[in-house]
């Protein structure tokens, strides 16, 4: 979001052939303070420069305070929060003058006081924001995995009418302290075989939809990224070309 420099040098040369998909990490919608001005309206300037095809935000909080965690933080499912983030949703897309899409989590635990199950959480935000989502599968599965529920109900569930993206990614496989399994969403290695499945499962239901293969540590050759960027076309229209959207990591 800086004024100038290499990095608008690249996404300007790729913006001549390709729709963007801008995917933000700070503004903070699950927050309890007011969003950030500043931050939004620097977003703004740089969607005006980009003209992007879509544009996300998480499900989630990374400031409190006068503080900015470099993390994305999961929020309870209350009335409270839900009233939060709606406000916050419809004050991002009046500023912008567009529609967010909205991920769903990566998360390791629950909150005793959240009266919504996750899945008609995002649907009640969809309903009343008129906000569009994107469908995270490695986040469904981790999710499922660390609470012990089960990913392929999660995704008869999701409002997939809402999905206008999703995304992809590998997990590291942890344990916790009674020997668990305990997954994290840590983009840094191939999309594990059970996300393949739930994938396909999403795509089924839904149609061919912009796609997105995150990797940001221990990125390996191209020839690997790009084979799993193949395996994802090919699960999603076999034998037809899918425009591709460019989403700078």
């Amino acid at each position: 979001m800086g004024a100038g420099g290499p990095p608008h040098r690249y996404l300007t040369a790729i913006r001549e052939h390709y729709p963007l998909s801008l995917h933000g990490v700070g503004l903070s919608i699950g927050a309890e303070r007011p969003l950030d001005r500043d931050h939004l309206q620097r977003l703004e300037v740089l969607l005006d420069r980009y003209e992007p095809g879509l544009f996300s935000e998480h499900l989630a909080w990374s400031s409190h305070g006068a503080s900015y965690l470099d993390d994305l933080l999961p929020v309870p499912y209350t009335d409270e929060a839900l009233d939060r983030i709606c406000q916050h949703v419809d004050q991002v897309q009046a500023t912008l003058g567009r529609q967010m899409l909205l991920e769903n989590p990566a998360t390791y635990l629950w909150f005793r006081e959240s009266t919504w199950r996750e899945t008609d959480f995002i649907r009640e935000i969809a309903r009343r924001t008129g906000c569009g989502l994107l469908l995270d599968v490695n986040n469904v599965f981790v999710a499922s995995t660390n609470q012990q529920w089960d990913a392929s109900s999660y995704i008869n569930d999701f409002p997939l009418d809402r999905v206008q993206q999703i995304h992809l990614a590998g997990h590291a496989r942890q344990a916790d302290e009674q020997g668990r399994p305990l997954l994290i969403d840590s983009h840094d290695r191939r999309v594990d075989a059970q996300v393949w499945d739930l994938f396909g499962q999403v795509i089924q239901q839904t149609g061919p939809l912009p796609t997105l293969i995150e990797w940001d540590a221990n990125v390996p050759a191209w020839p690997e990224l790009h084979a799993q960027a193949l395996m994802a076309e090919a699960q999603m229209d076999p034998g037809t070309k899918e425009e591709h959207h460019v989403m700078p990591g």
